[in-house]
């Protein structure tokens, strides 16, 4: 018996249907099927260095931080007992780690890498001029200031510093590059003062009290004289002064005052006064100089000036300089 076209259809569908659950029983039984996964992340070898940073076995991005994270802790400084810290961003210097990391995928096992940092040298420079301003101090000479006890009085000296500028740089560019953070001492030059106590020259001390003459060398003494000075009359004046002349073999001329009027020069010989040795003061007509009148020393006998006896006036010439000071009390 032929069926109705309406029934052929139900069928046709009734049969798809079946077919459809089988599939999917079929399906379940053996498990569905994933989309296929993606290839895992690249990593670098094992053992891979880069500027002593250890990034074997890491992914790019994590070498590329361990990295980033190295670079960027300070440099240390030291100087004597102080001790500081700079940044890299403060010595705006810069790394290439994009391009280290690049290389390090590609290295085998165990390689080394350097990292190139960036350093600028003007701008490490300025840097290193900071220190400069901090640390920089002139050498300070030692001064005679006065007199105590009748003993000369003298500063002590100090040293200086400079820092050594391009060997700074130089250290500061290669920490950055051998990705060293070991302290760095600060490169200092010393600078010595022009003057010492120590071999600070000669200085005249006369007391016309006394009439005594000491020479010092510094603050040691170094011989004391029996000398002349002026009488009451025509005192020696005291105050601090410096020698401004020195003759061997002086002529001797009349001074500007009462008691040499009328009277000539006289060449030098045995009847100069002022003997073989003349060291003239800044107190003007008043100086230091052997007497042919022997007798007149230890006493206050002179018209103004300091008279020794003529061996010892030779003695104190060899000995002092044009600009030794001379202090009178």
């Amino acid at each position: 018996m032929a069926l109705s076209p309406g029934r052929r259809t139900i069928g046709l569908v009734r049969r798809v249907g079946a077919f459809v659950v089988l599939l999917l029983v079929a399906s379940a039984a053996v498990g569905v099927v994933a989309p296929p996964a993606s290839p895992p992340p690249a990593r670098l070898a094992a053992g891979v260095i880069v500027s002593g940073v250890a990034v074997g076995g890491l992914t790019p991005e994590r070498a590329r931080a361990r990295i980033r994270a190295a670079v960027a802790r300070p440099l240390r400084f030291r100087f004597g007992a102080r001790s500081w810290k700079a940044t890299p961003e403060q010595l705006q210097v810069s790394f290439a780690v994009d391009e280290a990391v690049t290389a390090a995928l590609a290295a085998a096992p165990g390689e080394r890498l350097s990292l190139e940092s960036r350093v600028i040298e003007a701008r490490v420079s300025r840097y290193v001029g900071f220190l400069a301003h901090t640390f920089n101090r002139r050498p300070v000479s030692s001064r005679l200031v006065g007199l105590i006890a009748e003993r000369p009085l003298i500063t002590r000296s100090k040293a200086g510093l400079a820092v050594r500028r391009q060997a700074m740089v130089e250290a500061i560019a290669s920490a950055m590059s051998a990705g060293s953070r070991r302290p760095i001492t600060l490169a200092v030059r010393v600078l010595r003062p022009t003057v010492d106590r120590a071999d600070f020259g000669s200085i005249v001390v006369i007391n016309r009290g006394t009439n005594t003459l000491r020479l010092y060398r510094g603050v040691r003494q170094m011989h004391s004289f029996r000398i002349a000075t002026g009488s009451a009359r025509y005192p020696t004046p005291t105050g601090t002064f410096r020698i401004v002349d020195m003759q061997r073999y002086p002529w001797w001329y009349p001074p500007p005052s009462d008691w040499a009027r009328g009277l000539k020069p006289v060449p030098p010989g045995p009847g100069n006064p002022l003997g073989t040795r003349w060291m003239g003061l800044s107190a003007g007509n008043v100086g230091i100089h052997g007497t042919p009148d022997a007798a007149s020393v230890g006493y206050s006998a002179s018209h103004g000036c300091i008279r020794m006896y003529l061996s010892e006036a030779t003695w104190l010439f060899d000995r002092v300089r044009v600009g030794t000071p001379v202090y009178i009390v």
